[in-house]
Parts: C-alpha cells; sequence; structure tokens
C-alpha cells in the first residue's frame, strides 16, 4: 500500500503541495487528474523519493520514505517503477539497452539472464524485435511502449505513470491503455496514472483522484467521478470551459 499523509511541498513562494493526502491499495489503478501546473508530478514523485516533502509523510509497505537512506531508496526503487511522461530513452544506445539498464543497476542478475528479462519485457509491450533498434527510429507511441517494457523488467510492485498517453493520436492512446491493463491483469502491478485524459483515466483507472489547489478534492470510482456534483471536478471531467459553466448544469 502507498500512503501519502498530508504532504506539504513548495518550491520558493510557489506552494504546489498544501496537505495533500491519498491512499492507494494494493491492486488498484489509480488515476490522479487535475489542470495543468497542478502538481501531478509533483505528487508522484514523492513516491520514489525524487522528491522530499516539507512536511508530512510517504509511506510504501509501513516503510517511511522521507526516512530511507540513500541505500535503502535506491532498494525500494527497485520495488517502484517510474515511467517518464516522454520515456526518457537515451538516443545514443539501443532499444535493448535502454531496456536492460534498470536491470544493470539494480540486480545482480548475469549477462544471460538480463537479455531474457529484455526480451520477455518487449515482448510484453508487443515490440520482440525491438531490441537492436534505436529511439529515433520509432514512433512516438513505440518509444513510449518501450519506457513501459523498461519499467516492467524490473518486475516492480507499483508502477506510476506520468501523463502515459500525452501527444499520442486516439488509436495510439488505445494502445498505452491495453498495456495499463495488460500490465495489471497479467502481472498484478498496482498501478499510479497522473492524466488530463479523461478518456484514458476512464478506461484504465479502478479509482480517480482530482487534485485541486494542493490537495485532493475529489476521490471515488469511475462512475462516482463520472457522475459527480462537484462544480469543479465536473469542470475538469466535461472539459468546460469556465467553473460558472459547470455550476449551471448542477
Amino acid at each position: 500500500m502507498i500512503s501519502l499523509r498530508d504532504v506539504y511541498k513548495s518550491f520558493g513562494s510557489k506552494h504546489v503541495l498544501t496537505g495533500f493526502s491519498l491512499d492507494i491499495v494494493e491492486g488498484e489503478m489509480m488515476a490522479i487528474i487535475g489542470f495543468s501546473g497542478s502538481g501531478k508530478s509533483v505528487a508522484i514523485k514523492h513516491i520514489v523519493g525524487l522528491l522530499e516533502p516539507d512536511s508530512g509523510d510517504v509511506i510504501v509497505d509501513g516503510i517511511s520514505v522521507p526516512s530511507l537512506t540513500r541505500r535503502e531508496l535506491y532498494k525500494l526503487r527497485a520495488r517502484i517503477a517510474y515511467v517518464f511522461q516522454f520515456a526518457a530513452l537515451f538516443d545514443s544506445i539501443s532499444i535493448g539497452a535502454n531496456v536492460a539498464m534498470g536491470l544493470r543497476k539494480q540486480t545482480e542478475l548475469t549477462e544471460p539472464e538480463i537479455q531474457d528479462r529484455v526480451h520477455e519485457a518487449l515482448e510484453l509491450v508487443d515490440l520482440p524485435d525491438a531490441a537492436p533498434r534505436f529511439p529515433a527510429e520509432l514512433s512516438g507511441g513505440m518509444r513510449k511502449r518501450v519506457g513501459i517494457a523498461r519499467a516492467i523488467a524490473l518486475r516492480p510492485k507499483y508502477i506510476l505513470y506520468d501523463e502515459p498517453t500525452t501527444g499520442l493520436d486516439p488509436v495510439t492512446s488505445a494502445v498505452i491503455d491495453d498495456l495499463m491493463l495488460r500490465m495489471k491483469s497479467q502481472l498484478g502491478v498496482t498501478g499510479v496514472m497522473i492524466t488530463h485524459d479523461m478518456r484514458s483515466a476512464y478506461t484504465v483507472a479502478t479509482r480517480i483522484a482530482m487534485l485541486y489547489e494542493g490537495r485532493i478534492r475529489q476521490v471515488g470510482t469511475v462512475d462516482e467521478i463520472h457522475h459527480t456534483t462537484d462544480p469543479v471536478v465536473q469542470q475538469f471531467v466535461e472539459g468546460r470551459a469556465s467553473l460558472a459553466a459547470a455550476s449551471t448544469s448542477l
């Protein structure tokens, strides 16, 4: 279980998280939605210790993340994979080497075992022949799939997805949604996805949480969020231009 408890985070005079609290239970796919710049990426970076809270706590499987030593943090990160918004692949090395990178840094696997993991991960994202190719040879959607392959190669317990469908056409977005569902059903991975794409959130999530003004405004099932009566949440999920327009529909 992942639990963020009353997390505050500021950058200079900018207050990003102002009492952010959220529990993510094992086996679910939690989607965190919110307006651009609302702090969604900031929130999930606390889970893997990429950021430390100014106050509050982040608990993963009973362990306080901010209290960990660097060595302990690396050990935790072997169980929590992070899929970056734009895949964050290294252009100068092959796809196979990109997928293997985490395995070489965070495990003691032999080279044949690493290659088996790379092949297995690329198979799972439907790119079985991509290992010798380079990122520049792949489409944006394929690069996103490689990012997911790199994450699952570590066989993590949790996967954090940062805007996984950003910049993709509807068909490719649907492919990524299907992959996220596959990771949950086939591998039993607990997922946390941040997104502004409500079609994707409704398709993939078991629960959805709305981040607004630094804290959770509402959290609920897909049906509860879809039929929300909260004007702020309704404005976002319906894509209305103004809060007043959302209020008039209540």
